[in-house]
């Protein structure tokens, strides 16, 4: 076992948070181990303690950094001069995007937050449920303007977000279209779907 190393713009910590998204896909935050990200790593379990007190402070650095970097998108969304359906295009794509680039830390968010302590799963949770209805609002909005079809707005957003969850069996394929064509074949269908004939 060796020393921590890391890239010149990365902290231990973040080399540690990304192994860590990475071991919980793959095992579930219940069963993965301090000693497996250790191993993973390439170090020893106790040196991993100087760097990072537990797996559930992991957890919540994975949870709300995906969460932070996807409220201020839409912040930056809700605020621009797109019209409804031109902001939910842009969303999906931000979603896509995410999903392809940092799958794992995007998964593990999605799946395992409900292992947060107290008092982070309270507040993941109402940020999470905010924000859904944020994105709502964009939908709705395009439906009273007319750009939109006339669909309830939270089930377009659930069916949206499990679309592009389902972007996990993309990397798992060994015969996978390039990303650049499922991202545009999914804008297609989802945003097709809604658009106001």
């Amino acid at each position: 076992m060796g020393k921590l190393k890391v890239a010149k713009n990365e902290s231990r910590k973040d080399l540690i948070v990304k192994a860590g998204a990475a071991l919980f896909r793959e095992k579930g935050f219940g069963a993965a181990s301090m000693r497996d990200l250790a191993e993973n790593i390439g170090i020893e379990a106790a040196s991993l303690y100087n760097h990072i007190k537990s797996k559930n402070e992991i957890l919540e650095s994975i949870c709300f950094g995906v969460a932070n970097h996807f409220n201020d998108h839409l912040e930056e969304i809700e605020t621009s001069d797109a019209t409804p359906l031109q902001k939910v295009e842009t969303l999906l794509r931000f979603h896509i995007h995410q999903m392809i680039e940092d799958f794992e830390e995007v998964l593990v968010t999605d799946r395992e937050w409900k292992h947060l302590e107290e008092p982070y799963r309270s507040n993941f949770h109402t940020q999470r449920r905010n924000y859904r209805k944020r994105f709502s609002s964009i939908i709705e909005e395009g439906i009273k303007e007319g750009q939109i079809k006339s669909i309830d707005a939270p089930t377009a957003i659930l069916i949206m977000l499990h679309a592009v969850s389902g972007i996990e069996s993309w990397h798992r394929s060994t015969a996978k279209i390039p990303a650049a064509e499922l991202e545009e074949n999914m804008v297609t269908i989802l945003i097709g779907g809604l658009r106001s004939k």
